[in-house]
């Protein structure tokens, strides 16, 4: 099947963007476009304006602090993946992206196209929302800063308005104390997952202090809970998750499926992040 006809602007600068999508309330903004462009092909979405960000300059940049990694809206998922300055700061995004779809997709697909597209099932906003980082946006009107407590509002629905644009994506580092750990299962590599787990624990000494963890593809928006209760019991930490997620069933796996899947990731997961937290101990800072 091929696009409903559709207009095309390329502009070069941020301002002349902005302006074409508070014109079009249908505009849609194309970045890597490895979600949009399949759902107009298939006439899932049909929007009468494509706004290509591509010639925007300053958009694909990867910056990092001791504290932070902010990635740019047109920054692919290889080049966030390959960044030395990204793994160091917050490995838990390169344990997440090395999950997503296949080369190719990854080195077109963009990170922060990813999270605003708001897919449940995708590995980014999982992490983003486990991290409380954020997303930078911009209108006609102005700028701001989205929590990633309040960009998921619903199945590939997020909090952005149509007129604005997703500038970058702010992930804090992972502090001293702190380890990460991301699995996912599902059907053939490089497909959806029908289960991921992301974990953030932190440990002082030999006891684990805080564990949270952050799943995809469970419920209609990525979900955190707190498992600290049971983060000395990998097994129960399951069973306590499943308390506060509601697993949904779809084509690709029953709800009672997923919530088998939810016990034995969130031990494996659970499992990894203090081990991963527990070695950082003893490593210099």
């Amino acid at each position: 099947m091929k696009p409903a006809p559709f207009d095309y602007l390329r502009p070069h600068t941020l301002e002349e963007a902005l302006e074409a999508l508070a014109a079009d309330e249908g505009a849609k903004v194309l970045a890597g476009g490895q979600s949009l462009v399949p759902l107009l092909s298939m006439r899932l979405a049909a929007p009468g304006l494509l706004v290509d960000i591509n010639a925007l300059p300053g958009l694909g940049e990867i910056t990092t602090t001791d504290s932070e990694v902010r990635v740019g809206a047109l920054a692919r998922h290889a080049h966030v993946l390959a960044d030395e300055g990204a793994r160091r700061v917050q490995p838990l995004l390169g344990k997440a992206l090395h999950h997503v779809a296949h080369a190719t997709i990854r080195n077109r697909g963009t990170t922060v196209g990813s999270i605003v597209h708001a897919d449940a099932a995708a590995e980014l906003p999982a992490v983003l929302r486990l991290l409380e980082g954020s997303v930078e946006v911009a209108s006609a009107s102005g700028r701001r800063t989205i929590p990633a407590a309040e960009l998921f509002v619903g199945p590939l629905e997020s909090s952005l308005h149509h007129d604005e644009i997703a500038l970058a994506a702010t992930f804090p580092g992972l502090q001293p104390g702190e380890g990460v750990a991301f699995d996912e299962v599902a059907r053939r590599h490089g497909d959806y997952a029908m289960c991921g787990v992301a974990a953030l624990v932190r440990v002082e000494g030999d006891r684990v202090v805080q564990a949270r963890a952050s799943y995809l593809s469970v419920e209609d928006v990525p979900t955190v809970v707190d498992l600290t209760e049971a983060a000395g019991d990998p097994e129960a930490a399951g069973e306590l998750a499943l308390q506060h997620l509601d697993p949904v069933a779809d084509l690709h796996a029953s709800a009672a499926y997923r919530a088998q899947l939810v016990r034995v990731l969130t031990a494996r997961v659970l499992r990894a992040a203090i081990e991963d937290a527990t070695m950082r101990q003893g490593v210099p800072a």
